[in-house]
């Protein structure tokens, strides 16, 4: 496809040079003006939620209460099992 695209392109090696980069510039506008904002509703990222499942109202401590929202953290959540020794292995 791409050397069809540079046969096809006018004026030698500077007007085949010149076209490309124009051709190269056109395609990556319209990529960023219209197909990607169009698709980005229908992508996920940006769409975080985070829930505070204890009803903490100031998960955060801060005693004034009017701080950001901080998710409570419980280290049991985050335990992983011990990986087998040496000696179990064999």
């Amino acid at each position: 496809m791409y050397g069809w695209i540079w046969r096809k392109l006018p004026f030698g090696l500077p007007g085949k040079l010149v076209g490309s980069l124009l051709l190269i510039v056109g395609i990556s506008a319209a990529l960023w003006f219209w197909a990607f904002p169009s698709l980005a509703p229908l992508l996920p990222f940006g769409q975080i939620n985070i829930e505070d499942t204890e009803g903490d109202p100031n998960p955060g401590g801060d005693p004034d209460g009017d701080g950001p929202r901080v998710p409570s953290y419980d280290p049991s959540d985050f335990e992983l099992e011990e990986s087998p020794s040496a000696d179990e292995e064999s």
